[in-house]
């Protein structure tokens, strides 16, 4: 009886994870288009309509999109192979380092981040906001990784050794397998991260929906100020059920 009642429970969470797949883009759409109409359609004035037009609101979108996946690749290449190397033998006493250094990234202002790069390499633009967040969002999945990595039960790789292969033949035929769900939601959360960071990327001239929240504030401009911040929003879920996706796609399904 135990067994069943366990069984149906998990069920149900797996259940309650497929509708939430479904009903998260949905509403999403919903709510981002609702705006959109409102926004679009009511009696804007000559300011609003500077910023309230397809034009704009495509480009801010496009740019802050583009910033989520500047980020996102530069903390794939950088944290996993990192994560890795950190779980080898020789490399586990230096961990905590490179951990620590991760985590100031994280505790720190994500604003003071980004304007104190700028004000070391006085670049602005596209790099210089998307340095900084990535160096920002890093924390989450290099954690997972060592986290995933050593989580692997010790017999499962002695077992691998034992049939004849290498290091680098567990590694990416046990280790990384069994780790890639802990890698894969250390990545949905940078990528939440870097969607909510990249809001401040106009403040060193990085383009991105914060243009429209911070001109709707500055101008007191609410519809301006609305529609930045639930596109801003409706993003950060969206890439949040994509993370959500690749979760289920790529983990293991002995573990599903």
């Amino acid at each position: 009886m135990a067994t069943t009642v366990e069984f149906s429970t998990e069920s149900g969470f797996r259940r309650a994870d497929r509708a939430r797949l479904l009903a998260q883009p949905l509403s999403v759409a919903v709510l981002v288009t609702a705006v959109l109409i409102w926004a679009l359609t009511r009696e804007n004035d000559a300011t609003e309509a500077e910023s309230l037009n397809w034009p704009t609101l495509l480009a801010d979108t496009w740019q802050h999109l583009l910033i989520t996946v500047g980020v996102a690749a530069i903390v794939v290449v950088v944290a996993v192979p990192l994560g890795i190397v950190l779980t080898r033998s020789w490399a586990r006493p230096v961990a905590p380092v490179f951990l620590s250094i991760a985590n100031i990234g994280q505790a720190a202002p994500a604003l003071g981040v980004i304007v104190l790069f700028f004000l070391w390499t006085s670049w602005e633009g596209f790099w210089c906001a998307v340095l900084p967040i990535a160096f920002y969002s890093l924390l989450p999945v290099l954690r997972n990784t060592i986290v995933g990595i050593d989580a692997v039960d010790p017999a499962l790789t002695d077992a691998g050794r034992g049939i004849g292969m290498s290091s680098a033949g567990v590694l990416f035929r046990v280790e990384l397998p069994l780790a890639v769900p802990l890698i894969l939601a250390g990545l949905r959360t940078s990528l939440v991260l870097a969607v909510g960071t990249a809001t401040l990327a106009f403040f060193v001239n990085g383009g991105g929906l914060g243009e429209l929240i911070d001109t709707g504030y500055k101008l007191n401009r609410i519809p301006v100020l609305v529609t930045g911040a639930v596109l801003a929003v409706g993003l950060a879920l969206l890439v949040d059920w994509v993370g959500a996706v690749l979760e289920e796609v790529f983990g293991p399904r002995g573990l599903s």
